[in-house]
């Protein structure tokens, strides 16, 4: 089969096309054969070698945390053959070799069946960078987003930007504000229907939240932008507000007045994908993959690009920081 690997940590250039030897099934482990992986920035992290040793597979590895694909043997895991599965979960592209291939073999409970009218595109994108299932798992059991509550999540474009103001909507908020750092930017996520979208190229993060707000600020913030942007966040808390950092997307250092905490009586809390049981997030990503089968979140795809171009897949995503997700297709 055809894969994508590194066998060195180093820059896009390190991700090579390889043929692997296919993965048989197994009596506890299905085989995959997969139609789309998605592109995410931890994928770009690990294979530089700026993320911990201890929380990844060294190379020669695989990069993809997740995918889309169909059963070509299901082995004793329950499910049928022929069924089209999301793919996810269980250590893939961090511990174990992920996605970025034509096929795997994965246990039962790395494997969610997709409803009849969603496409594997479309699956794909809706947890491609975790972003809608980070705003779901965020809002719902560690910030407590109330009904009417009010949401920020700066950077429409990304995973998480998008994903928390599409989620923060389903839940009742009555406000969910994003930001762009470029007009283009901001004029696509109006015309996708994200209406409070702050462009930082005309107006500061926290000046927008103030004339959207009525000076007010907002109850949360999911943060996956941090930098320079991480005080501008916490400043436009409202009092009792509760920020959530949970990415880094532009930097992993910035500056914050604590009065901002304090005066605010402000709760600030670290997230990550090991913050929840593997069986809560299963059950997230079963309510998004139905919301998105009724149509209640709609995740934009940026680009397709065919497996053989993942590193420049890997670079738009990086460097162009385009509106939606960025996905493999395994099509030849």
């Amino acid at each position: 089969m055809r894969a994508i690997e590194y066998r060195r940590h180093g820059g896009y250039e390190e991700l090579r096309l390889v043929d692997r030897p296919a993965e048989p099934a197994t009596d506890g482990r299905a085989s995959v054969r997969l139609s789309y992986a998605e592109v995410s920035p931890a994928d770009n992290t690990i294979r530089a070698g700026r993320m911990h040793p201890a929380l990844h597979q060294r190379p020669p590895h695989i990069p993809g945390g997740g995918a889309v694909g169909q059963i070509t043997d299901p082995g004793a895991t329950g499910l049928a053959e022929g069924a089209r599965v999301v793919v996810g979960g269980g250590g893939l592209g961090w511990r174990t070799d992920g996605t970025w291939r034509e096929q795997l073999t994965a246990d039962a409970d790395q494997l969610i069946p997709i409803p009849d009218g969603v496409s594997d595109e479309a699956a794909c994108a809706l947890f491609a960078g975790a972003g809608y299932s980070t705003a779901y798992l965020v809002l719902t059991r560690l910030a407590g987003l109330k009904a009417g509550g009010t949401v920020l999540a700066p950077g429409i474009g990304g995973s998480v930007g998008m994903g928390t103001v599409e989620v923060a909507r389903e839940l009742g908020a009555s406000l969910a504000v994003s930001t762009a750092s470029r007009t283009d930017k901001a004029e696509a996520a109006r015309a996708a229907g994200h209406e409070h979208v702050i462009d930082l190229s005309r107006e500061s993060l926290t000046d927008g939240v103030a004339r959207i707000t009525d000076g007010r600020g907002v109850d949360i913030v999911v943060d996956g932008v941090a930098g320079p942007l991480l005080g501008p966040c916490i400043a436009s808390l409202a009092h009792g507000g509760v920020y959530v950092g949970v990415g880094y997307s532009g930097g992993t250092e910035g500056t914050v007045n604590i009065t901002d905490l304090m005066w605010k009586n402000a709760t600030a809390y670290g997230y990550t994908f090991t913050t929840n049981p593997p069986d809560v997030a299963r059950a997230a990503r079963m309510t998004l993959l139905e919301w998105l089968d009724a149509g209640r979140i709609t995740p934009a795809v940026a680009r397709v690009f065919p497996l053989e171009q993942a590193a420049e897949a890997q670079r738009h995503l990086i460097e162009e920081r385009p509106f939606g997700r960025v996905l493999l297709t395994m099509a030849r």
